[in-house]
């Protein structure tokens, strides 16, 4: 029996891209946590990935061979799954499988968002941890920003408690497109824009509406209506873009995925009043760079919060020459003129927070207010908005049809 609280959680990370460096790089603000192991298919990332926990000080950080050894090392207590959605119910099954073997001492497991592709999906990653005896986490950072935790507290201490909860929430979150050839193929990726970003919108919105220290199955979900379109890249001269960018395997003349959504989400709180999300999530923005967009809404108040409304801005005239980047804020897309710059973005986005959250939770066993069933509730909400857009009609919920459903761009035979 593992004997907890542990003074340091030692942490295994399965992958090594994007949203890794980003989870690693907020682990300087986290205490009680060493990163000790990572695997990825590339053995030049994970030799990369190694040498920059070494140089963050966080740990020993051993470069696995394959993903049985990192899960069966001797010092790793947790598990980060960071790599792409159509890998991680594989990865969850062998976690699984080697915690019932008695292979494997691992006795927790954190999930980047989205937590699957399918409902199906969802629900067997929930019943593999719960199964195996895991404590589990859903990583999803909005939640966990800053200007949401604080907004949240302020409104519902002294707006809500004396004018009434807050009844809508709005959210959006838009960019230029991602980092990745895998999140365009609709079959690996789930979907598209609707699968990538509208998970956050959906949850920090519900998350916004939840009564501080209430269950967030609390507000139920009775019905959503989606709407989905493709607005910029199935434009001849912007399909051949992102085919010269990431070859022939992300065709979007023939196999585009959506880069637009639109949610309307209903749902009820336990005295019986309806409460609205409304989210829009966009691959075809191009601006300074990504752009998060939140607003709660109540009987005599308002929370505003955008991402690139910084306080720290700077100019560079037409005469500053320089590489393309994103040393200002993430998804970048100029290098001159007036750029909002995000100091801390690990920190500003949620990640350190986040992640304190799950180290602190994992150590002393204790549950996370985002686990795998709160992951499952997403992805239902995904699906039904999903499904809303084939049909062109308002979903009703529950709605078990939506169990085995298939996206229709992520359906292999489309």
């Amino acid at each position: 029996m593992t004997q907890l609280p542990r003074q340091t959680l030692r942490v295994g990370f399965v992958g090594s891209g994007f949203i890794a460096h980003f989870h690693l790089k907020s682990m300087i603000g986290v205490r009680n946590v060493e990163v000790t192991g990572v695997f990825s298919r590339k053995p030049e990332n994970r030799e990369k990935f190694a040498k920059e926990v070494a140089a963050l000080g966080l740990g020993t950080c051993r470069s696995h061979g394959s993903l049985e050894a990192l899960l069966t090392a001797d010092d790793v207590d947790a598990i980060w799954i960071l790599s792409p959605n159509y890998t991680r119910l594989d990865v969850m099954r062998t976690l699984h499988k080697a915690v019932k073997d008695g292979r494997s001492t691992v006795f927790a497991v954190a999930c980047e968002k989205p937590l699957a592709r399918t409902v199906a999906e969802a629900r067997e990653m929930l019943t593999l941890a719960e199964d195996a005896g895991l404590n589990h986490g859903y990583l999803e950072n909005q939640v966990f920003c800053t200007p949401v935790l604080r907004g949240k507290e302020i409104i519902w201490r002294r707006a809500a408690s004396t004018t009434g909860r807050p009844y809508l929430a709005r959210a959006a979150e838009e960019h230029s497109g991602p980092h990745e050839p895998w999140f365009w193929q609709g079959d690996k990726q789930g979907g598209g824009v609707l699968s990538d970003m509208m998970c956050h919108s959906v949850e920090v919105a519900r998350y916004l509406l939840t009564a501080p220290g209430a269950p967030r199955n609390s507000l139920k979900i009775k019905a959503v209506n989606g709407t989905v379109a493709n607005l910029k890249w199935t434009r001849p001269n912007y399909a051949e873009q992102l085919r010269k960018r990431f070859g022939n395997e992300v065709d979007y003349r023939n196999r585009p995925s959506e880069d637009f959504a639109r949610a309307t989400v209903t749902l009820e709180d336990q005295d019986g009043n309806e409460l609205m999300i409304e989210a829009t999530t966009s691959w075809a923005y191009v601006g300074a760079g990504l752009r998060i967009q939140l607003e709660l809404l109540g009987p005599e108040y308002a929370l505003e919060y955008n991402s690139l409304s910084t306080g720290l801005k700077i100019f560079m005239s037409r005469e500053v020459k320089g590489s393309e980047g994103e040393d200002l804020v993430e998804k970048q897309n100029a290098e001159q003129g007036l750029m909002p710059v995000l100091e801390d973005e690990a920190g500003v986005y949620g990640y350190t927070d986040e992640n304190r959250h799950m180290v602190e939770c994992f150590r002393k066993r204790e549950k996370p207010i985002e686990t795998f069933e709160d992951g499952l509730a997403v992805v239902e909400m995904l699906m039904g908005l999903y499904r809303s857009a084939e049909i062109n009609a308002t979903l009703k919920f529950p709605a078990p049809e939506l169990e085995h459903y298939v996206p229709v761009v992520a359906r292999r035979s489309a």
